[in-house]
């Protein structure tokens, strides 16, 4: 990567150190950043990843979406450009060397506003493609994330200076291997935003009944176009993708004290036996022995 790389992710590492000192998972006043410092591999957790990338400063994580997996580290960074459901764990962390990682999320309206920006460079719209890869890490990006992170240091400054800095890491994102990627989420009429609106109605509404000829009306696509997009962009079809919701939000009722079958019938699900039966194939346990773990390994449903 060079050696000017290594020396913005060496202070870039000294820093996220010194603001992660006394917590593992830190929201900080610059919108939409997470900075995490975690000290040993972790157990898979699904969660919703919104529009985000997620980079590495030390150690490694990975990620499976339906059936594929995407692993990053400090030479690579991951970019999602819809709500993804996924599951996750951290790979590679110790007391010495702890995961020390970044989520930014994506400012969708700034996106649209650099994408068609006349200075930006213009690219060919592009077929539907996976709306989650791995890019490489350059050293002006990471340079953008460190100056991000230095407005910590200035809070007065963050309202009119991160949003400046967030425009840049979306402007070097476009230019690099994934702008076709996130420009036909931003084009409208693309089939990539027929499905980002698709996913926006089911975050929305999955606790109701999934009517494919519906939804597929409501954003003017056909059935059948809309199952092989919104599997080409997500990973899943449309109705596992409700599933995942549905079962991410059972999942956090119940951590947050609520029982199995009241949690079941207020994300939509009418069978508890069916609800017992795709919880168990989602993560591994049973509803009650899941949350028990979790509580005991105070694992935290964080991206």
């Amino acid at each position: 990567m060079g050696e000017r790389f290594e020396e913005i992710r060496s202070r870039l590492a000294e820093k996220l150190l010194r603001y992660t000192a006394e917590r593992e998972h830190i929201e900080y006043e610059i919108p939409g950043l997470l900075i995490h410092r975690i000290t040993r591999p972790t157990e898979p957790v699904s969660y919703l990843l919104p529009p985000s990338i997620c980079m590495v400063v030390s150690g490694a994580k990975r990620v499976v979406l339906g059936e594929e997996e995407y692993r990053y580290d400090a030479h690579h960074f991951l970019l999602s450009s819809l709500d993804l459901p996924v599951v996750a764990c951290i790979v590679e962390a110790t007391e010495e060397a702890p995961y020390l990682g970044m989520r930014l999320e994506l400012d969708m309206e700034a996106l649209l506003e650099v994408v068609y920006d006349p200075d930006v460079v213009s690219f060919v719209e592009a077929r539907s493609s996976r709306a989650m890869a791995i890019g490489e890490m350059t050293a002006p990006l990471l340079s953008s994330f460190e100056r991000l992170v230095d407005l910590l240091e200035e809070p007065d400054h963050i309202p009119v200076l991160a949003p400046l800095v967030h425009r840049e890491i979306l402007y070097r994102l476009i230019l690099s291997g994934q702008g076709a990627r996130l420009k036909q989420i931003a084009t409208i009429g693309s089939h990539s935003h027929q499905i980002a609106r698709a996913v926006t109605w089911l975050k929305e509404h999955f606790t109701e009944p999934l009517r494919i000829l519906e939804l597929a009306a409501l954003i003017g696509m056909s059935p059948s176009s809309f199952h092989q997009h919104f599997r080409t962009l997500t990973g899943m079809s449309p109705l596992q993708y409700q599933k995942r919701l549905r079962l991410n939000e059972a999942r956090r009722l119940m951590l947050q004290g609520l029982d199995a079958t009241s949690a079941a019938f207020q994300v939509g699900y009418e069978s508890l036996s069916q609800f017992s039966r795709e919880y168990k194939r989602l993560f591994g346990l049973p509803p009650s022995q899941d949350i028990r773990r979790l509580r005991e390994e105070g694992v935290a449903q964080r991206a």
